[in-house]
């Protein structure tokens, strides 16, 4: 049995915990219990107050969510604004660059996420040349060379907080400041960091912090965010935008937009309410936890899946370097998709990626026990050649 740990008081707090071992944090979050009564109050205030709603809160959501979450990652206030999906909140960004001067050159890392490097792929201009530092071993990207490849022809350099497939947490703080010397602007994906790392933008002076409250905010889908440096709410002007972004939008006025100097600069039309309603109680809950305590249960739960992975012979593709490992550990057994298969038929919820292998992501809310029973099962599972009933499933499939 677990030693008593304070922050497992907090598991009453998601029902999917009373009927599953659900490790796959770093996918969704576990729902808190809280959304039913916030989606209530949301559905409350639009059949009783109707078309007032906006004038008596819906206005001035987005932001107010967004101070929330500010709070979180150590942002003033108002400085951040609430996207339905990072896609949405990446491609307003790239609109506010100017393309036609003489730097040419955006950075990435060979961990970036699949739709980011699209986004950027589509949207650049031609003549933008878009430069990769590689991830060689599938599972480190060396920040050093991140680096040396910035120079004055950069206009923007874009990398991952945390690495996707392996939860590796790269130094981005010697890239920010490389970047500044040299007149370059950077955004930072944080959608694996925010929630389970300890994160503070203005430490970081990071320019842009691209992140989500789906994970390990256990907000849900529907949540993402744009946190923008103070000074660049002055400064840039997003050419996908709309009225939200006015500074008189109910003047209606049919000529050139006049922005805001705060986060309501990266919004643009209505926003999604009830999703901004559905997203707080997971906020909340991480607030009153603290990513400090949830980082510390983090590193000594995803250190016992590292010992017990090892101990069975099991491939770990995560840093054992607890400062450069996020929440999530990555194996790599035998037969790897055929078992993960095989650990959902057995509702032990992880998940599975190409080029990786089963990604497990235990919570604050997770029992050590949970994560005893996972490898335990990955090695019965093996054993017993429960997983060839998924490789035939695999085989007719394609």
């Amino acid at each position: 049995m677990d030693s008593p740990d304070p922050l497992l008081k907090w598991r009453d707090e998601f029902p999917i915990l009373q009927e599953t071992t659900y490790l796959i944090n770093n996918s969704l979050g576990a729902m808190p219990r809280r959304v039913y009564d916030s989606l209530r109050a949301y559905a409350d205030m639009w059949a009783t107050r109707g078309v007032r709603a906006w004038g008596e809160g819906w206005w001035d959501l987005n932001v107010q969510v967004g101070n929330k979450i500010a709070a979180i990652i150590g942002a003033p206030p108002n400085t951040v604004s609430m996207h339905p999906n990072i896609s949405t909140a990446h491609g307003i960004l790239l609109t506010a660059f100017d393309y036609d001067g003489p730097r040419n050159r955006v950075i990435i890392e060979g961990g970036i996420f699949p739709s980011e490097y699209y986004m950027l792929r589509r949207m650049l201009p031609p003549q933008m040349e878009l430069h990769m530092i590689p991830c060689e071993d599938g599972i480190t990207v060396d920040a050093a060379r991140i680096v040396e490849a910035i120079d004055e022809r950069t206009l923007m350099v874009h990398v991952s907080h945390v690495l996707f497939r392996s939860a590796f947490i790269l130094d981005v703080q010697p890239i920010i400041e490389r970047a500044h010397q040299v007149g370059a602007v950077v955004i930072v994906s944080g959608f694996h960091a925010t929630g389970i790392v300890p994160t503070d933008v203005q430490a970081l002076d990071v320019d842009f912090y691209l992140s989500g409250v789906l994970k390990w905010m256990c907000g849900g889908p529907g949540g993402c965010f744009l946190y923008a440096r103070p000074d660049h709410l002055t400064s840039f002007q997003p050419r996908f935008t709309g009225w939200m972004a006015h500074r008189r939008p109910f003047d209606f006025e049919v000529a050139d937009i006049e922005f805001r100097d705060d986060a309501f600069r990266f919004l643009n039309g209505t926003p999604s309410v009830p999703n901004l309603y559905a997203v707080q109680p997971g906020i909340d809950i991480i607030g009153e936890v603290g990513v400090e305590n949830i980082r510390r249960k983090s590193m000594r739960q995803t250190a016992l899946l590292i010992s017990l992975a090892e101990a069975a012979g099991f491939e770990v593709r995560t840093p054992r370097d607890p400062d450069r490992r996020g929440g999530t550990v990555t194996l790599n057994p035998p037969h790897a998709y055929e078992v993960s298969r095989e650990l959902l038929a057995r509702n032990i919820l992880i998940d599975y990626r190409p080029g990786g292998g089963i990604r497990i992501s235990p919570h604050f809310y997770n029992t050590d026990d949970e994560v005893r029973l996972a490898v335990a099962a990955i090695q019965e599972i093996l054993e017993s050649g429960a997983w060839q009933r998924h490789a035939q499933a695999r085989e007719f499939i394609t």
